[in-house]
C-alpha cells in the first residue's frame, strides 16, 4: 500500500469508484466519465491516489490549497473494496506530511467517519445561494 500524486491516467480508476457509490458523487461525473468540469478541479487542486502493491488505484483526495493559509479536503473516497484497510488514513497523513506547517480542514456530510479517525469538529458550513 502506498500513495502518490494524480496522474490523468487515474481518471478511469477514479470514476469508477464514483460509480460504485450509486450516484452520491454523480455530480463529477456524466456518461463519458470525469465532467470536464471535474477534470479541472483535479488539475487545480492536490490530489493524491491510494494504490495497492499492484499499484490498482484503491482511493482518493483531493485537496485545495488557500495560499498557504490553510488546505481543505474537498473530496476523499476509497472503493467500497477496499475500504478498512486504512487507505482513506494514509491520504489523509500523506497531505498532513507534505504540508506540516498549514491546518487543514475537511468538508464532509460523513462525520462519523472523521471523528472516528480521531479529528475534532471545528464550526460548521453554510450555504450562501
Amino acid at each position: 500500500m502506498n500513495t502518490r500524486l494524480y496522474r490523468t491516467s487515474d481518471n478511469i480508476a477514479i470514476y469508477d469508484m464514483m460509480l460504485a457509490e450509486l450516484g452520491e458523487w454523480s455530480d463529477y461525473y456524466d456518461d463519458n466519465g470525469i465532467s470536464s468540469q471535474y477534470h479541472v478541479a483535479l488539475k487545480n487542486c492536490i490530489v493524491y491516489v491510494a494504490v495497492d502493491d499492484d499499484d490498482t488505484v484503491c482511493g482518493f483526495i483531493r485537496v485545495r490549497n488557500d495560499d498557504g493559509f490553510f488546505l481543505v479536503v474537498y473530496d476523499l473516497l476509497v472503493h467500497k473494496n477496499h475500504r478498512g484497510n486504512n487507505y482513506g488514513r494514509m491520504l489523509i497523513n500523506r497531505v498532513c506530511s507534505d504540508f506540516p506547517s498549514i491546518d487543514v480542514y475537511v468538508m464532509s456530510d460523513e462525520d462519523g467517519y472523521y471523528e472516528k479517525q480521531g479529528f475534532k469538529k471545528v464550526g460548521s458550513i453554510f450555504e450562501l445561494s
